[in-house]
């Protein structure tokens, strides 16, 4: 009976946890081949994080098969545009900004939390991070993701004084990068949180999800114009007549 009652609850816990499936159709519909990401906005109190993470970003995005403007190019050109604040990039329009490169989407992302923190004789890394893609045509949103990533310091095998001095390291010079790239690649994986694969990706057309109880979001769209193929006449039974100049 204690058995079937730990089956149960196991059971229960995994279906809890169990992933949503997010609804692609905007997405998909949009046919998305080029993204601009734009400076990111900071919540936190470190005022090099922007710089840091925004360098993590480009890389998953084109693995996805997307064409990504170079963020840094990006970024000098909204600051010449007047833009040198990531908060008035974040408050433009997004067709605005979408047209100065000819994006087909612009992607927001906003630090929420880049901090390190002492626990007891441990140090946690924290960062949190939301995102944001919207049509650059209408500055609708297409897609939306909210990530969390954790470290702790361990005592490196020195007891409670090894704890103590990777507690003081680790606060002192937190790796804040790994857990940034994993953010990205967790937010970004498909099947998953993540949007399909782009036209410059092999799965382009063939991963597009369907939402849970409903029928195909959208059809993958034309990649080409195949000449049609010529409908045979119906047979008669008859043997096809020789035209008279070929007799």
């Amino acid at each position: 009976m204690i058995r079937r009652i730990l089956i149960a609850a196991a059971a229960l816990a995994v279906s809890a946890c169990a992933t949503v499936p997010k609804d692609h159709t905007k997405l998909v519909a949009a046919q998305v081949k080029s993204i601009l990401v734009v400076p990111v906005m900071n919540k936190s109190v470190d005022v090099t994080a922007p710089d840091y993470f925004l360098s993590t970003v480009p890389v998953p995005l084109a693995e996805r098969g997307y064409y990504v403007f170079p963020v840094n190019l990006v970024k000098r050109l909204l600051e010449d545009d007047g833009l040198a604040d990531p908060g008035l990039v974040h408050a433009a329009d997004t067709a605005r900004l979408a047209a100065i490169f000819g994006a087909d989407a612009v992607l927001y992302v906003t630090i929420e939390r880049w901090e390190a923190k002492w626990v007891l004789v441990s140090t946690s890394v924290t960062v949190e991070f939301s995102y944001v893609l919207r049509d650059g045509k209408t500055g609708e949103a297409l897609w939306g993701e909210r990530q969390t990533m954790n470290y702790s310091s361990g005592d490196g095998g020195g007891g409670l004084l090894g704890a103590v001095i990777n507690a003081a390291v680790t606060k002192a010079s937190p790796n804040y990068m790994p857990l940034a790239r994993q953010a990205n690649w967790k937010a970004l994986t498909y099947p998953g949180p993540g949007f399909p694969s782009g036209p410059h990706h092999p799965e382009h057309g063939r991963d597009w999800s369907t939402p849970a109880g409903g029928s195909a979001v959208a059809q993958a769209p034309a990649t080409s114009n195949p000449t049609p193929t010529p409908t045979p006449a119906p047979s008669t039974g008859k043997p096809a007549t020789i035209p008279a100049s070929t007799r």
